[in-house]
């Protein structure tokens, strides 16, 4: 899964539908979380884009969403926020995630 930045962030959120998982490479849950999110990656396939980003990397990018907590996931399309959500989340939670922006 691809690790995005505040440089290439909005040109990989602007189109389509995305689901973006702020993490930290220290937290336990972000580590339980990265396996689900390959497997709902390889359910849509080409409907839906995931990206990931590093909030000790990327400090501003995660204030601009105003993340509290990791993992923390948004669901953007064409760009714009449709969806949020925090915590550890099972596949079947997060197909409904995905599919409350489709």
């Amino acid at each position: 899964m691809e690790i995005i930045n505040t440089s290439n962030f909005e040109e990989k959120t602007r189109e389509g539908l995305v689901l973006v998982d702020f993490f930290a490479d220290w937290c336990g849950p972000c580590k339980m979380l990265a396996p689900v999110l390959e497997k709902l990656a390889a359910f849509y396939g080409d409907k839906l884009a995931v990206y990931k980003v590093n909030v000790d990397n990327d400090i501003d990018l995660a204030r601009q969403f105003n993340v509290v907590s990791i993992p923390s996931l948004f669901l953007l399309k064409d760009g714009e926020v449709v969806n949020s959500t925090m915590g550890f989340q099972n596949l079947e939670a997060l197909k409904n995630f995905v599919e409350s922006g489709l």
